[in-house]
């Protein structure tokens, strides 16, 4: 090789005429890279006196030939290279090129490392390290970063070395870069440490964080930003490696980062990445977090934080302090228990919202707002004390802070619907003024701030309407269709989209009420439903076909008939506009349209069907990925990694992986220090076409529901494309896509014969059910099973829960017939209810959640979801529950007995419902479960105390340890009393049903003259029409006895029996209506007159 022509070559590639730099990079690549003088020569060049530029991107050159050619190489050139590039690199002055040449070593010792070779690397960089000379310290702390990060494990035999000299070098006198270099030593040391046998490395690295902490701290004081990220990303970095590392420090780094993100006078930068590194504490170490009760500071110190949003739009994406802060509050709600997060920010909200600045009224409700997604139950329990600073927000003198207001209110509406919904009388005038003001005040299309408080309104409105039942919202029609319907011409596309959304909350509200305004509305908006010109019109396109979607289903089939082909047309045109939206706009409406239509949907759906099965079924592949030679076999091929293809790039001999452009734009010790992620990047991102495949799952989903008679032809296909797509890396797909083949599985079921829908709870399953219902059955439990253990995801474990306790309670045992399929059930709800599944576990230590008794409402979601499939498996197996109830009785039991009000109150849910499904079988369990609801009779909480009072009823009813229960019939009725005078709950109703249920099995020892006047005075029932059936088998008992009491209390129940037969029908079952109807005809029998007075009850004998 002519060495001068290769170095002429070489220079031409730093000229500043791109053609020759190109004419040069083709020449290297095709003419000099495939051999190893090429390597050789730029080894030369990088030691050198030429340019340090010239110096460090022949480095980087040689670096990506060292695997190529490095063992070509003479013994005697790579003794002199190793020799010279280490003997150069500790003198190198600029650092720059030190940088590149140290990842040149690196490569180097790798490939020396699997012969053994270089064997005085490691002696002279731990030399160098205490060298007088900072220089050589900063060269050789360097090197150990970046042979730690290549060689990893292979390096673990000298961590004790290399721990000796880094104990010194973090706190170098002279370097600042020393000190920051053995930080990222330590960082890399910290991954591949095996903690369990090296417990001396394991001391020493956490004998280190608080040094690294006070690096982290100098860094931030003297304003370096460089030098602050590395110390943040090694932070990062420790939080992915064994918890042991940072455990013994953990409190303290936690205090340390949120007290610097509070302190006003630092960088923005450092602040919001002090942010960013307690939400990653959340995210992995939650259950650490909770245990340490860091909750409550790191709650009031976002609070004060959020009050820095000044003047800030409500739409400005800057990732600022406070915007920061606000997303801290909105990880830690969801994360931890209210106690730790919503309690003590409740508790501190006052001198916020009461004061004079207002920035603290607008911080103050906006951490609020922030914190109901992530504990709505508890935010409920409040909403008597939030309601009334809202409505005064609402109507705050400063424009700001009422923005902020109606954020919170949106959000509210969003997540406690129906509790917030209950104060429409002032919330819906109040949302209308700040309509009214904002658009009086409007001054052009360039006064964003008043279009914000439009749209804010629209917003306010749109999530308070999904709240309201249908009569509740009529009477506000008037009011709000003409101000909504004014802005669907406003030239602002945005706050167009704002008023169509908040119109179709309305209409989906009002159902059959909203017909007066359902013509001219569709009118007004048809045009937007066919605009196809900027992204902006397409995101208007499809907010008014969602809202038309909404609109059909209020208004029903007749009405909207002229417009569903037309906006089909529309909407499968949508397909092929280029807007992944605009699909799932089209996705969703097709399921509307099979909701409002049923089978009359059928000339629709092989269109729809090829549309979503094209969907479902797009590749989702990554164009290729460049793996380098390390997958050489794999190289051309396509390879499917966790659902989705991958194109590895060919290998090309005749090219390296030199890329002029890269080193060109930017030469310098980053480019070199950082890792090409890009592709991987690429891989692991949720892509777009997953996205659109989740909400093509479900529109599958529901068109199969409502039109399973026609969709017959296509079910195995989309069982087919359904199984495989249960394992998508994507966990939006996976929850969906499990969920939809229960669905499937359940539509099938309904058309089936009523005498194969007729089940009878236990197993065997005694009716006999079609092969091929059978089959399917068996598939989709075998692939939920193999996915249900090892699912991280809690969202998807959550569906599955739910997916299978909806198909037990309609289906029955049929699900679990096969022999094999029980006890894996079993197993992973007992985990879940035990907090030991794969999606409850934190990235730290096993006894973090063993020893937490409090649990946050995200986190108690998904063991509610398993307990709801411990009451799907007692409704279905009956009486043969009972060995089940061995098992979950112990962790359902002492949930039963938590701290936590939700907790206590679903789980004596749950145990209701097994009793009742257990039957007489219940009876071994009399003794614990008796005890356990007299204790809960007395609870603190309404719902866990009238949930109490329904599980005892049911007790009593079906054990046959009558002396037992007889003994405490005293007791119960004493904690009864107060219960059948306690609003809410249902305490009423459950606690009528239990005093029933009391007499009924036992008359003589309840005191009937005294009880039953007071238990009539409750009828009828308002909030739980289940307990109507003990309630009148009871009293239906009494008159065939012919209680005095009884009939004495005639003309009072007379009236109330009159109302109970009347609408709503479902106020009786058809067997407890038959029973009244004969009551009814015998007291007739003997006061028709009495009876006649009724007209339900006249109809009832006339009949």
């Amino acid at each position: 090789m002519d060495s001068q022509k290769f170095f002429h070559m070489f220079g031409e590639i730093l000229a500043a005429d791109t053609n020759r730099v190109k004419a040069a990079t083709n020449v290297l690549k095709k003419d000099y890279y495939p051999l190893p003088e090429s390597l050789s020569l730029l080894l030369q060049l990088l030691l050198s006196n030429q340019a340090s530029s010239l110096r460090q991107l022949a480095a980087t050159q040689a670096r990506s030939l060292v695997p190529r050619h490095w063992r070509s190489l003479d013994t005697d050139q790579k003794s002199q290279f190793r020799r010279q590039l280490l003997h150069r690199s500790l003198g190198e002055a600029e650092k720059i090129v030190r940088h590149s040449s140290a990842r040149v070593i690196t490569a180097i010792a790798k490939i020396d490392g699997e012969h053994e070779e270089w064997s005085d690397l490691f002696p002279t960089l731990l030399q160098a390290a205490k060298n007088p000379d900072p220089l050589p310290r900063e060269v050789s702390t360097y090197l150990f970063y970046t042979t730690l990060e290549v060689l990893g494990q292979d390096l673990m035999h000298k961590f004790d070395e290399m721990l000796a000299v880094f104990s010194k070098t973090i706190s170098d006198p002279d370097s600042p870069e020393v000190r920051i270099n053995t930080m990222l030593a330590l960082s890399k040391m910290a991954i591949v440490l095996d903690t369990e046998n090296h417990e001396r490395s394991v001391r020493s690295l956490q004998d280190a964080i608080p040094q690294m902490v006070g690096l982290l701290k100098q860094a931030v004081d003297s304003g370096d930003m460089d030098q602050t990220t590395q110390c943040f990303e090694v932070f990062q970095t420790l939080l992915g490696c064994d918890s042991q590392i940072t455990n013994k420090h953990f409190g303290d780094l936690i205090n340390f980062m949120i007290n610097l993100a509070a302190q006003k006078s630092l960088d923005e930068d450092a602040r919001t990445q002090a942010i960013s590194f307690l939400m990653t504490c959340l995210r992995y170490r939650k259950l650490k977090v909770q245990g340490l009760k860091l909750g409550e500071q790191l709650t009031l110190k976002s609070l004060e934080i959020a009050t820095e949003l000044g003047d800030a739009s409500a739409d400005d994406e800057e990732m600022t302090t406070p915007r920061s802060a606000l997303g801290l509050l909105d990880i830690l709600a969801s994360s931890l228990p209210p106690s730790q997060v919503v309690v003590p920010l409740l508790h501190a909200l006052g001198p916020y919202v009461n004061s004079p600045d207002p920035d603290r009224r607008q911080g103050g409700i906006m951490a609020l707002s922030m914190c109901v997604e992530g504990a709505p139950d508890f935010v409920a329990t409040q909403l008597h004390e939030i309601f009334p600073l809202m409505l005064r927000l609402l109507e705050d003198p400063e424009l700001k802070v009422r923005r902020a207001a109606l954020d919170a209110a949106m959000r509210l509406g969003e997540d406690l619907a129906e509790d917030w919904a209950k104060e429409h009388k002032k919330l819906i005038p109040a949302l209308v003024k700040n309509l009214d003001i904002a658009t009086r005040s409007l001054r052009g299309l360039d006064d964003e701030t008043n279009m914000d408080m439009i749209r804010a309104s629209c917003s306010a409105i749109d999530s308070l309407a999904d709240g309201l039942e249908a009569e509740t919202l009529t009477p506000y029609l008037s009011e709000l269709v003409p101000r909504l319907s004014r802005l669907f011409s406003h030239p602002n596309l945005r706050t167009k989209k704002a008023a169509i959304s908040a119109m179709g909350a309305v209409a989906s509200t009002a159902e059959e009420n909203f017909l007066p305004y359902f013509e001219q509305t569709m009118n007004a908006l048809q045009d937007y439903v066919r605009i196809k010109g900027s992204e902006d019109e397409l995101d208007l396109r499809c907010i008014t076909c969602d809202a038309m979607g909404y609109m059909a289903l209020a208004v029903g089939a007749k009405p909207f008939q002229r417009f569903v082909r037309p906006l089909m047309a529309a909407t499968e045109e949508g397909l092929h506009l280029d807007h992944p939206k605009l699909k799932e706009t089209s996705y969703l409406f097709w399921g509307a349209m099979a909701k409002v239509y049923g089978s009359e949907f059928q000339p629709f759906l092989e269109g729809v069907m090829k549309g979503l099965f094209d969907s479902v079924t797009a590749e989702e592949s990554v164009t290729e990925i460049d793996l380098g030679r390390a997958a050489a076999d794999l190289a051309g091929q396509e390879v499917t990694i966790a659902g989705t293809k991958v194109k590895v790039a060919e290998l090309n001999e005749e090219e390296s992986d030199f890329d002029e452009m890269d080193e060109l734009s930017e030469l310098n010790e980053n480019n070199d220090d950082e890792d090409d992620d890009d592709d991987w990047d690429d891989f692991n991102a949720v892509t777009a076409i997953a996205q659109e495949k989740e909400v093509a799952i479900e529109a599958l989903g529901d068109i199969i529901t409502h039109t399973t008679q026609d969709c017959l032809p296509y079910l195995q296909k989309v069982i087919e494309i359904l199984l495989p797509l249960a394992e998508h890396q994507y966990e939006g797909v996976r929850r969906i896509a499990i969920g939809t083949l229960f669905r499937v599985y359940a539509a099938v079921w309904q058309l089936q014969p009523d005498d194969v829908k007729k089940w009878e709870p236990g197993l065997p399953v005694e009716n006999k059910l079609p092969v091929e219902l059978t089959k399917l059955g068996d598939v989709i439990m075998n692939h939920t099973l193999s996915v249900w253990a090892d699912e991280d995801d809690r969202g998807t474990v959550t569906d599955i829960n739910r997916g299978i306790a909806a198909t037990l309670k309609l289906c029955g045992p049929a699900l679990i017939s096969d022999p094999t399929t029980l006890q894996p059930v079993t197993e992973n709800i007992l985990a879940v209810i035990n907090k030991k599944h794969s999606c409850q576990q934190d990235y730290g230590d096993t006894e973090d959640i063993d020893n937490l008794e409090e649990s946050s409402e995200y986190d108690w979601l998904i063991i509610d979801t398993a307990l709801d499939v411990v009451v799907g498996l007692a409704i279905s197996l009956g009486e043969t529950f009972s060995q089940l109830w061995k098992i979950f009785e112990k962790p359902i039991m002492k949930l039963a007995s938590g701290s936590e009000a939700f907790e206590r109150s679903a789980s004596v849910g749950v145990i209701a419902e097994c009793i009742r499904g257990m039957g007489s079988k219940v009876t071994p369990f009399t003794t614990s479960l008796l005890k356990l609801l007299l204790h809960r009779l007395g609870d603190e909480d309404s719902e866990t105390k009238s949930n109490a009072a329904f599980a005892t009823g049911l007790l009593l009813e079906n054990s046959t340890s009558h002396q037992e229960i007889l003994k405490s019939y005293n007791i119960i009725l004493a904690k009864l009393e107060p219960l059948l005078h306690t609003q809410g709950a249902r305490a009423m109703d459950n606690a009528a049903g239990c005093v029933s249920r009391m007499i009924t099995k036992h008359q003589t020892h309840v005191p009937v003259a005294a009880v039953l006047p007071a238990l009539v005075e409750l009828l009828p029932l308002k909030e739980d029409y289940e307990e109507n059936e003990p309630v009148y088998k009871m009293i239906v008992q009494l008159y065939s006895t012919g209680e005095p009491t009884i009939v004495s209390l005639t003309p009072q129940l007379l009236g109330i029996l009159d109302q109970v037969m009347g609408p709503p029908t479902e106020q009786l079952k058809d067997t407890t209506r038959e029973q009244l109807a004969q009551l009814v005809n015998f007291v007739h029998g003997k006061q028709p007159t009495l009876v006649r007075r009724y007209t339900t009850l006249a109809a009832v004998v006339d009949n």
